[in-house]
């Protein structure tokens, strides 16, 4: 992946060997239009450095699909385009696929798809999602979820095949009864986030809510920064998956 801090490196790198070109005399015999050459080609590529670093840090950046929890609609190995400006201007909408830091220790950010928004309430029985007691028709998941949830009691509740259990906020985020406005809808500036491979992604149906700000209520994460990095617009590797996706 793409990162900000490896543009920089490498824009460090060439406007060293930059400086270098400068201040080395030419030797007896060096070809100077050749030397003269390199320092314009390493102009072009820093400057082209320099502009890949703004729009990595403030417009855009790239994600590699590291698991099959998107399957069948991102796959493992593609290389995304994810639009970082977006989410300054508005919040994430129902049915985005989102990029986000997940509630739980992770090196990277996750990727899923925006389920239910604050003031939504959620269900999933029968392998379909009902949102604001509408059901979702879904022609992106692999398959129906094999279990059920609830959003009630000021928790998410999850039924797979075990008996209803809420999700531990030891282990999930879930805000505290003052931050919900109602027991059966979702809370401000949370998101019931999915995987399109349903039975087999680590979701909120496992750790909670992810939040568009503010900081986790609770979880692993309890404390540390929430927000949303951007919203999958393009995926432009391999070639043959490009395409841009809906939004």
């Amino acid at each position: 992946m793409i990162t900000p801090q490896l543009i920089v490196i490498v824009v460090l790198i060439l406007i060293v060997v930059r400086v270098i070109f400068s201040l080395r005399p030419v030797i007896a015999g060096t070809n100077g239009r050749s030397r003269t050459i390199a320092r314009e080609y390493l102009d072009v590529f820093i400057f082209a450095g320099a502009a890949a670093w703004f729009v990595t840090s403030f417009i855009g950046r790239t994600y590699f699909i590291p698991s099959g929890s998107m399957l069948p609609t991102l796959q493992i190995g593609d290389l995304l385009v994810v639009d970082k400006f977006e989410y300054r201007f508005h919040p994430p909408h129902d049915g985005d696929i989102a990029v986000f830091p997940p509630p739980l220790p992770s090196p990277d950010d996750f990727i899923k798809r925006v389920i239910g928004s604050p003031g939504d309430t959620i269900e999933i029985k029968g392998g379909t999602v009902f949102r604001n007691g509408i059901a979702l028709k879904e022609p992106y998941i692999a398959q129906p979820p094999d279990y059920s949830l609830q959003i009630r009691n000021y928790n998410i509740y999850v039924n797979d095949g075990y008996g209803w259990q809420p999700l531990d906020p030891a282990q999930a985020n879930i805000p505290p009864r003052k931050d919900w406005l109602a027991p059966n809808r979702i809370p401000p500036h949370c998101y019931l986030m999915l995987g399109d491979n349903r039975n087999d992604s680590e979701d909120s149906h496992i750790w909670g809510f992810a939040q568009d700000s503010g900081r986790f209520f609770s979880g692993p994460r309890a404390g540390k920064p929430a927000s949303f990095t951007g919203r999958a617009v393009l995926i432009f590797w391999p070639f043959s998956q490009a395409r841009i996706l809906p939004g």
